[in-house]
């Protein structure tokens, strides 16, 4: 993996980190590629629970798409590309095999289901792709320097990670309409209040902050806290009655483990679960 994109995996926590900080860590082709992979793993390494998302630097999470490398390569080319009549050039740093044909988007964490919990960690600007990433995310902590915003429109653009689409579902519809059509920046308070993230810490503090939500999750069942958020993301999808079912179904398969027996067992004898993912 390219060492643009960083990834340290330690006691089920998978820590991501876009290491381009002289770039406003903005995704290249070798950063997709290893976004990519990196929540392939997340999905499918039954050793990792839980992932945290970062940038490099104290000047920005991801500033979104690499305007030379990436965005350059889209413009008057995405309906070939939906054909599958083009493909991308991923460039002579990356190996394409085994990524998914909608690898650029699954770098993005659009229509994903992983079902393992994903913590955004925002150091200064979360813009353009790195915000519609941020979305893509289910708990979120943000510096006080870090700052909001989707700026395609501002470039005649649309932000097709999937804005249009989670914003207006995360936020207050207003609030998603200025980021969306504005162009304008989000402070981080402002970001706080409106619920886009959960907690503002000072700079220093963040990977502490993101790293002990981590470490609650895990200390959770595995297979109780992935069947949760697999209800919510289903779920928001369908009507109020088909979520219940979804989670009717969810919540009976998970009475029936192994962990389930053990977590009563471990609040009987006051002692900490052994978890056993079954």
């Amino acid at each position: 993996m390219s060492d643009e994109l960083l990834v340290d995996v330690r006691e089920h926590v998978m820590t991501i980190t876009i290491n381009r900080p002289e770039a406003r860590n903005a995704m290249n082709m070798a950063v997709l590629a290893g976004l990519c992979r990196a929540w392939m793993r997340l999905r499918d390494d039954p050793d990792v629970w839980v992932a945290i998302l970062t940038g490099a630097g104290d000047k920005a999470f991801c500033s979104g798409g690499d305007l030379k490398q990436f965005i350059s390569q889209t413009v008057g080319r995405t309906e070939q590309i939906r054909r599958g009549e083009v493909q991308f050039d991923w460039g002579p740093d990356v190996d394409p095999t085994g990524l998914p044909p909608n690898a650029t988007t699954f770098a993005v964490l659009r229509n994903v289901e992983i079902f393992k919990p994903i913590i955004g960690a925002v150091n200064g600007f979360c813009t353009a792709g790195g915000l519609e990433m941020l979305q893509g995310t289910d708990i979120r902590v943000a510096s006080e320097n870090a700052t909001f915003g989707i700026f395609e429109p501002k470039w005649g653009l649309f932000p097709g990670g999937g804005s249009t689409a989670n914003l207006v579902r995360q936020v207050p519809f207003s609030r998603a309409m200025e980021l969306l059509i504005t162009g304008r920046l989000m402070k981080a308070d402002e970001a706080l209040r409106c619920g886009l993230v959960s907690q503002v810490v000072p700079l220093p503090a963040l990977m502490d902050a993101a790293r002990s939500l981590a470490e609650d999750i895990c200390s959770c069942g595995p297979l109780a806290v992935q069947a949760i958020k697999q209800s919510v993301q289903r779920g928001m999808r369908t009507t109020l009655a088909e979520h219940l079912k979804i989670e009717e179904d969810l919540s009976s398969r998970i009475f029936m483990t192994e962990d389930a027996t053990e977590g009563l067992a471990a609040f009987r004898e006051k002692r900490k679960p052994h978890w056993k993912l079954r």
